[in-house]
């Protein structure tokens, strides 16, 4: 029986190609090894299920690591990973990519 969560739900309703489109734009990739722009957006995702810190955040996907690769991540990010992806990735690709969804997502009834 197949484990389908709610946070996979919503994660399947991304636009992936759009989401690419936009880093290879912002150039976000580039010198990044280990963990990819969009590791770092379903990181961020975890803020819906109430995570305080990047602990709560590393620890949430760590207990889900046989998921991970449904949601297109290799392993579930460490709290210095998470804080240093924070500081140095551009906040603009995030944004954008905002905008695409509430177009995308917003024309859906």
């Amino acid at each position: 029986m197949v484990n389908v969560t709610l946070f996979s739900q919503i994660i399947g309703k991304l636009d992936c190609s759009s989401f690419k489109k936009l880093v290879a734009s912002y150039k976000t990739e580039k010198h990044q090894k280990g963990f990819d722009s969009w590791s770092h957006l379903v990181s961020m995702f975890c803020q819906f299920a109430n995570s305080q810190s990047v602990r709560d955040i590393g620890n949430g996907l760590r207990s889900a690591s046989g998921n991970l690769n449904h949601l297109g991540m290799l392993k579930a990010p460490s709290k210095s990973t998470l804080s240093y992806q924070n500081k140095n990735r551009s906040w603009e690709l995030f944004r954008d990519y905002y905008y695409v969804l509430l177009k995308s997502l917003g024309q859906q009834r």
